[in-house]
């Protein structure tokens, strides 16, 4: 709130002042204090007049209108009328003999009431001069009273009275009150049923303590308000609304109560509003406002809200305190007067007048203040003080204009401070309407015309630089007009919306509109203009665009009363328009592949009472009541705030509209920006679109690129360079689906057969084949083709045929495409039921897989014979085999058999010949469609083949055929086969029955084999346990896992079966793992249960099962011993080596005599293969070490001697000879020699020849000491040898290699050598070639010394 000025008289010092505003207009406010006089000032605070007065002034009052204001003074019976109009004043003989105390006019009439201190009343009609006097209205002062708008007048006296009369003066009703009356009003109190009786509620306050409400129409039920004490006594109190009373009291509280009778005693509002005290209250129902003054504040609320404070004005100077609120009519004023005797009037309300050229604003400050700033170009405002209150403000690039009435005031705006001349003013040729400048013109509106004229231009220049348009009368009446740097423009009431060069004033251009222009809006350039006409309807006109020139806005409300363009560089297409609540964002699109359009991005709320100035980058400001200016963001232009916000970390909610809007404001670079925060892939989709809307392709492709569309950016590639508009943009309708624009286009463009190309790959074949008769008659015959195929794929065939004749070129360079259509031919023919024309062509066709369709159409068409022979024709014999089937022709089906690899066809063939009693060629057929079943059932039951039954049986593995072939031998009484087929078909328990009643358990055991189940061998066992069968119900016990009872049978079994039921007992036993059962077996072996031991081999067989390693070993060795004893050498050593390798395999150490004995034994073996191959010198050697142990061989005590006699002597060993030879002479052995070498071994005896071959040496393994070569234990380390098992010497470090079988060593040059002749390993007897002897070159770890017991 401004103060506007402030009055203090030296003569008012120290009084309270008595003021009053003139009414309805408020340009006058009348004073008086204490001096005798009254002082008229003007609203800008100039003294208009004095009024001299005999005493003090004691009331005064304005009539309704403003024109006359009456004054009364103290000491005078004259009543005092000041005329405005005029400044007259003049004098009326009020004929009271006492004091004049009251004085007020009537609210609707010529009247004017004036009341004496002894109660007496004066009425004077000012019109017709008639003065009413009414003696003895109240018999003391009468000091307040109202008019009501019946013209009834209540009157308050000191005399404790209120009196209500007429007019006329007649008192209607008179009522006592309990205190002394003040403030009384007319007023209605609020019911639920409206009363039309005018206002019957007299509202008094008594005593300053109660609020009184009497009803004229009820007198006898006055009602009586009282407040709580704390609040004080009513200073003063105001009606306003639907009967709504605001008070306030001496303590600073301001209270609001309601009188409808239900809300009666309720207070509404209540606020401390002043620490100490409360002056007074006033209301203005123009702004909707109360104001309360009190300590040295006022404080002003909105009425539609109590709690909202709109503004506060303290004043610090007026250390009395304050007194009296009033406000002018209009509420554009606010007067209140102090103790002291100053008056001061603030502004409250402000006309709301403003101008802008670009981004300067001129308005309105204060009432006779306009500010000029520019907050965008950062210029410093400046202030201007003018005469007068404009009703019209107009700013240029360097003037400002005001004015009023046909008077307008020009101001240049200059550098220097205080930063503006005035120019001049100029009287027009009539009132005003608008004005508006650039930077040489000025141009007025005024009574339907314009003037134009220059504004700084000399007096004779003047003349010459004006002009008045229109300049024919006829042309209408002006009613707009707006002035850009270039142009005129101006809207007419015929609808003409005329464009004017300002330089030279021609007319540059002329649209005529259907109905009156009532305002125009160019933009800052002139190039595009907004224009509303009587309608109410908005339109965007280019004067420079011939083509499109006019179109109208969408969504234009009727309520707009003006628009604004964006003054930013870069938004020249946007404008905002505005009424009073709302701004609506347009958007001009210039270049869309829709033409250019015009789009309403959306629309902001505006706040109460602000008008809208200019329009920067989406900011507006607005000017306000109270002649300041204020920001306004657009809500369409939310983005820009996103942007700038240093991170967008999370995607707003209303992201999606924001990215809208900048893509219908253009503004690629923020959607951009926003995309790439927080865009999804449907974010993206959108900028790509509107990127191609609006034809922007090298955004469009980086869009693309960034989500991912690898077609799309290839797609805007390829047409990136196209310099025709038309042709581009049709690609781009194209790309966005939109397909009967993007035809419109290309046929405007300069390639008009992409229309066409475009139609085509489409498929939209009916639109191709018309574009084509225009643009490319040769390609009739293709589209044609492609036109018949996607007929024929829906079924329209009459049309598909029509378009496959209308396909045929004739041509041999299109030979493809006339077969494709004489193929369509062929199949439409047969379709539309000319069947012999379409087989016929189908026949002539090369093509086989016409014939298949074709044939397929046919068989649809239950034309089988036909469908059958172009099959056949083409070669689909399965199918057409199947057909001939179908029409019962076997003779043709036979012909085609062979060529048939279809079952069925061969399994339907074999039916019918089967039928036919033709069982062999059944049986073929059947055979060749694989239905081994049927092949079964016709070999057994009609050819009286089972071998070839019983062989696919086993070949197929069949289950219903081994079931059949089961039956067959059943039939036969061969129960062995019977059971044989009835396993393989998986009839197991049938055949156990059989089994058991034709006593073929042991078929049925021995056939069931692998594949029976527990239950099964637990069937068989106990059958055989019924027949006491021991040894088979114990080997089925075993398999079923009933290990005792197996054994119980095994031990059971007769003398005959003796050997294999104990090898079964000793491997049940070591499946069994079972303490109990393996002791039950050893006392069996051991002879403890029927006094007969058995073999010993089984008792090793038993440890062996039960892997008791070393108690096997020791049996080993026992066996070996007992098969040596009897002669069994190799068994022994078979023996002795097979536990030797499971103790190696087990890693338990061997026993030294189990080594020993395999050696000796070994050795004796050697003894046959080196005599064999005439080498007797190792044979000797190894019969030495043999004879040595001769005790282990007692079987053959004199052979062995023998030989070793014999070899020795061979092989020069004559020492040796000879010792073996003295040995046979003993007599226990002399008779046993055989006879032919008797004599020989005798002369040796007698004749002893002891030379000797000295045995070689070669270095021990170990230690590398030298040893004789047979020699197996080292006298220098102590170690037992490893022996080669081919020679039977000690290893060799530097000759070592291994059986690849048994791995024992050899000597390698030794094995190799042996092998030449032998073909199996000495030691293990597995057969061997030289080739898998490896030699061993680091023998480290075959000369473990803990592998034997030492």
């Amino acid at each position: 709130m401004k103060s506007v000025f402030v009055l203090a008289e030296k003569a008012w010092a120290g009084s309270s002042l008595l003021y009053r505003w003139q009414k309805s207009l408020g340009n006058y406010i009348a004073v008086a204090g204490q001096d005798n006089s009254v002082k008229i000032y003007d609203r800008h605070g100039h003294k208009w007049t004095e009024l001299n007065l005999p005493g003090r002034c004691v009331g005064m009052d304005w009539d309704k209108d403003g024109d006359i204001l009456a004054v009364i003074a103290a000491k005078s019976s004259s009543i005092h009328l000041w005329d405005a109009s005029v400044n007259k004043t003049s004098h009326i003989d009020s004929g009271m003999r006492d004091q004049m105390s009251f004085i007020l006019w009537s609210k609707t009439g010529p009247l004017l009431a004036v009341g004496t201190v002894k109660g007496n009343l004066l009425i004077y009609n000012r019109q017709t001069s008639r003065k009413i006097p009414v003696l003895g209205k109240h018999t003391k002062k009468i000091t307040c009273g109202c008019w009501s708008a019946q013209n009834l007048l209540a009157l308050g006296s000191d005399d404790n009275t209120l009196s209500i009369s007429n007019h006329e003066g007649d008192t209607i009703r008179q009522t006592s009150l309990r205190g002394e009356p003040a403030e009384v009003y007319f007023s209605v109190m609020k019911t639920d049923e409206r009363s039309s009786r005018g206002e019957s509620t007299v509202s008094v306050s008594m005593d300053k303590k109660i609020l009184m409400l009497f009803n004229i129409n009820d007198p006898e039920n006055p009602i009586e308000l009282a407040f709580d004490s704390r609040y004080g006594k009513i200073v003063s109190y105001r009606w306003y609304g639907d009967g709504y009373i605001l008070i306030g009291f001496s303590n600073g509280y301001f209270v609001v109560i309601s009188t409808h009778i239900r809300e009666i005693g309720h207070e509404l509002y209540q606020a401390h509003n002043h620490k100490d005290s409360l002056n007074s209250v006033a209301i203005s129902q123009a702004l909707n406002k109360a104001a309360s003054c009190g300590d040295n504040c006022i404080k002003i609320h909105e009425l539609s809200d109590l709690k909202d404070i709109s503004s506060i004005v303290q004043l610090d100077d007026e250390t009395k305190g304050l007194d009296q609120l009033s406000w002018t009519d209009d509420g554009q004023l606010l007067a209140v007067s102090t103790q002291k005797g100053t008056l001061h009037v603030f502004l409250t309300k402000l006309p709301i007048l403003g101008d802008s050229l670009g981004t300067r604003l001129a308005y309105l400050t204060s009432l006779l203040e306009v500010t000029v700033s520019n907050h965008v170009e950062g210029e410093n405002p400046v202030t201007i003080e003018v005469e007068v209150e404009p009703t019209f403000i107009a700013v240029g690039p360097y003037h400002v204009a005001v004015g009023m009435n046909n008077r307008a005031w020009f101001y240049a705006l200059v550098d220097q401070k205080p930063g503006f001349n005035k120019l001049k003013d100029i009287e027009y040729l009539g009132t005003i309407a608008s004005m508006c400048l650039n930077a040489d013109y000025a141009a007025a509106l005024f009574e339907g015309k314009v003037q134009l004229h220059m504004i700084e231009g000399r007096h004779q220049e003047e003349r010459k630089q004006m002009k008045l348009f229109p300049e024919d009368d006829r042309k209408g009446r002006i009613l707009c007009h707006a002035l850009t740097a270039d142009f005129l423009y101006y809207g007419t009431d015929s609808g003409n919306v005329v464009c004017v060069l300002v330089e030279d004033w021609e007319t540059v251009s002329c649209y005529s509109h259907s109905v009156g222009v009532r305002k125009v809006f160019p933009d800052l350039n002139g190039t595009r203009l907004v224009f509303i006409d009587d309608k109410n309807g908005g339109f965007l006109y280019s004067p420079a665009n011939a083509t499109t020139s006019c179109f109208e806005l969408p969504n234009f409300s009727p309520t707009i009363t003006g628009v604004l363009w964006d003054n930013w560089h870069a938004d020249r297409g946007v404008f905002v328009a505005y009424d009073d609540d709302k701004v609506y964002t347009y958007a001009l699109h210039k270049t869309t592949i829709y033409g250019p359009q015009v789009v309403l991005v959306g629309f902001t709320p505006l706040l109460y009472s602000q008008k809208p100035l200019l329009l920067y980058n989406g900011e507006l400001t607005c000017q306000t009541a109270s002649g300041k200016t204020s920001e306004v963001a657009l809500s369409t232009h939310s983005f820009l705030k996103h942007s700038t916000r240093t991170s967008a970390t999370e995607s707003s909610p209303d992201f999606s509209q924001q990215l809208s809007q900048a893509l219908m404001l253009k503004s690629f670079h923020e959607a951009w920006e926003l995309c790439k925060s927080a865009g999804s892939d449907t974010d993206w989709a959108e900028l790509g679109k509107a990127c191609l809307i609006h034809m922007e392709i090298e955004l469009g492709i980086q869009v693309y690129r960034m989500s991912g569309n690898v077609g799309m950016v290839l797609s805007l590639q390829a047409i990136q360079g196209i310099e025709d508009r038309n042709l581009l943009a049709g690609h781009l309708a194209m790309f966005l689906g939109d397909y009967n624009l993007a035809q419109d286009l290309y046929l405007s463009s300069s390639c008009p057969i992409a229309a066409l190309e475009m139609r085509r790959e489409l498929l939209h074949w009916d639109s191709a084949l018309m574009l084509a008769k225009r643009l490319a008659e040769d390609q009739i015959p293709f589209i044609s083709k492609e036109y018949a195929v996607h007929l024929e794929f829906i079924g329209d065939y009459v049309n598909a045929l029509a378009h496959y004749e209308k396909g045929m070129t004739h041509n041999n360079k299109f030979q493809d495409h006339d077969e494709a259509c004489q193929a369509g031919v062929a199949r439409m023919s047969i379709r539309m039921g000319d069947i012999r024309r379409g087989a016929a062509q189908a026949v002539q066709h090369p093509s086989r897989i016409l014939k298949k369709e074709c044939g397929a159409i046919l068989e649809s068409m239950k034309q089988f014979s036909e469908a059958a022979q172009l099959y056949e024709k083409g070669q689909y014999y399965d199918k057409a085999a199947s057909v001939y089937i179908r029409c019962k022709n076997w003779a043709k089906v036979g012909e085609l058999l062979p060529n048939v690899s279809s079952p069925k066809i061969h399994l339907q063939y074999a039916k019918a010949k089967e039928a036919d009693g033709k069982y062999k060629d059944a049986a073929q057929a059947y055979e060749s469609a694989k239905d081994w079943d049927n092949v079964i059932r016709v070999l057994l039951d009609h050819l009286n083949n089972p071998e070839d039954a019983v062989r696919i049986v086993r070949e197929t593995q069949s289950i219903d055929g081994a079931k059949m072939v089961a039956r067959f031998f059943l039939r036969l009484n061969d129960y062995g086969s019977a059971i044989h087929f009835l396993v393989l078909s998986q009839c197991n328990d049938e055949a156990f029955q059989l089994a058991q009643q034709h006593g073929q358990m042991e078929v049925y055991a021995d056939i069931i084999g692998l594949e029976a189940t527990q239950e099964d061998y637990q069937s068989i066992a106990l059958y055989f346990e019924e027949e006491k069968k021991h040894l088979q119900a114990g080997k089925f016990f075993q398999k079923c896992g009933q290990y005792s009872r197996a054994l119980k049978h095994f031990l059971k079994c007769s003398n005959k079966d003796d050997n294999l039921a104990i090898e079964m007992a000793i491997e049940t036993v070591g499946q069994a793992k079972d303490i109990p059962l393996t002791n039950q077996l050893i006392d069996y072996l051991m002879g403890e249960s029927d006094g007969m031991p058995k073999d010993a081999k089984y008792l090793f067989r038993l440890y062996m099962a039960l892997q008791q390693h070393r108690e096997a070993a020791r049996t080993a060795i026992i066996i070996a011993r007992e098969e040596q004893c009897t002669g069994n050498y190799r068994n022994a050593h078979d023996v002795l080596f097979s536990m030797y390798t499971e103790l190696q395999a087990q890693k338990i150490k061997i026993p030294a005599e189990m080594a020993t004995n395999l050696m000796i034994l070994h050795s004796y073996l050697l003894v046959k293969i080196h005599v064999k191959r005439g080498d007797h010198l190792k044979g000797a050697r190894m019969l030495i070490r043999v004879s040595n142990n001769i005790s282990k061989f007692p079987a053959h005590v004199v052979p062995i001697l023998t030989s070793a006699v014999i070899e020795c002597h061979r092989a020069g060993l004559k020492n040796s000879a000879f010792s073996f030879a003295a040995m046979l002479m003993r007599p226990e052995y002399r008779n046993q020699i055989d006879a032919k070498y008797r004599k020989k071994i005798e002369a040796m005896v007698r004749r002893p020849d002891t030379s000797e071959v000295e045995e070689e040496t070669t270095p021990c393994p170990f230690c590398g000491f030298q040893l004789a070569q047979t020699e197996l234990l080292c006298i220098s380390c102590k170690n037992n040898l490893p022996y080669c098992i081919a020679t039977g010497r000690h290893m060799l470090k530097e000759d070592w290699s291994i059986c690849p079988h048994c791995e024992f060593p050899a000597l390698y040059s030794q094995f190799t050598l042996l092998l030449e002749t032998e073909t199996m390993c000495p030691m293990c007897s597995v057969g061997l070639s030289v080739k898998q002897v490896k030699k061993i070159s680091d023998c480290s770890k075959y000369l473990q010394t803990d592998e034997v017991d030492q």
